[in-house]
């Protein structure tokens, strides 16, 4: 059991450091190609690069045409349509966001779904613990002081950037609620799909797609797609199954600290004074409304 919880820790820590600066690819993205251009192409990559990863896991444990077969499991593609909807209205929020929104406030914001997830659970039947209301107060306050305070103040990409929270907030509660044993690098794989195919129309109606600027921007996709997608959600998957769902949300919810770090070392961006406090309240509101009820009880006994 603890060597599970270790296994799991340990996943969604390197999945969670590859989406803090998995931030940074998708800002220097959005400088050379649109938003869906960019979701479809990095979508198409994860694919491409989670099919022969699928193969290359089942080898010494089944051949070749026991694997073909456990892509037809039809939970499987169900489960893997469900994530990949929420996980498409979730990316292309956070990618329309990430134009006008600096990548280090952009990690903060997308933490809230951390806050998010135990009030989702309101309506699967699963009761939040009671720090999750003054967690969801904190939050309002700390985001009120990231997006007002500063000279930017509340732009769209903020808006967008908290819709982006409440999808991945649903996309979580899906691989908790509906993932149970099912593979997770195909899973992936199938979520990937979803979200490609769901881009492209979009990118065909609103964007105009050059191949030479597609090219230009190989390095951020490349890290987005292969890193981030591939891998990062696959760990995702992984993580949560050997962890209770407390935990790991309160490992993934580091993706805000890798992000804002990432937007400091590599692209020099800055923030103010009312800012770096708006973000500290969210990430301890973050922090609050995971830990378990029994933590607040302990320590009320103790007083």
């Amino acid at each position: 059991m603890k060597k599970k919880k270790l296994r799991g820790s340990l996943s969604l820590l390197l999945g969670t450091t590859i989406w803090g600066f998995a931030f940074i690819a998708q800002s220097v993205g959005m400088d050379m190609i649109g938003p869906f251009t960019f979701q479809a192409v990095r979508c198409t990559l994860a694919v491409l690069f989670l099919i022969p990863c699928a193969f290359v896991m089942d080898i010494g444990k089944c051949d070749f045409r026991e694997s073909m077969a456990k892509w037809k499991n039809p939970q499987l593609w169900k489960v893997g349509f469900l994530c990949g909807c929420a996980l498409f209205v979730a990316a292309s929020l956070q990618q329309i966001g990430l134009v006008s929104t600096d990548a280090g406030k952009a990690g903060f914001i997308t933490a809230m779904y951390i806050v998010l997830v135990p009030i989702l659970g309101l309506f699967l039947g699963r009761k939040p613990p009671k720090a999750a209301v003054f967690s969801v107060i904190l939050a309002v306050v700390g985001l009120y002081l990231l997006s007002c305070m500063g000279a930017s103040g509340i732009n769209k990409g903020d808006l967008f950037l908290m819709g982006c929270a409440l999808a991945f907030a649903v996309q979580i509660n899906c691989i908790d609620r509906l993932a149970g044993n099912l593979d997770g690098l195909r899973l992936n794989c199938i979520q990937s799909l979803v979200v490609a195919v769901l881009s492209v129309p979009f990118m065909a109606l609103t964007e105009t797609v050059v191949i030479a600027d597609i090219l230009a921007c190989w390095g951020p996709l490349c890290f987005a797609g292969i890193l981030s997608m591939g891998v990062a959600y696959s760990l995702q998957i992984i993580g949560q199954k050997d962890l209770e769902p407390t935990a790991a949300s309160l490992i993934m919810s580091l993706e805000s600290v890798f992000a804002a770090l990432g937007g400091w070392l590599i692209l020099h961006e800055t923030m103010t004074g009312w800012e770096l406090f708006g973000c500290c309240l969210v990430f301890a509101a973050v922090i609050l409304s995971q830990l378990p009820e029994g933590f607040w009880k302990r320590i009320v006994g103790k007083r």
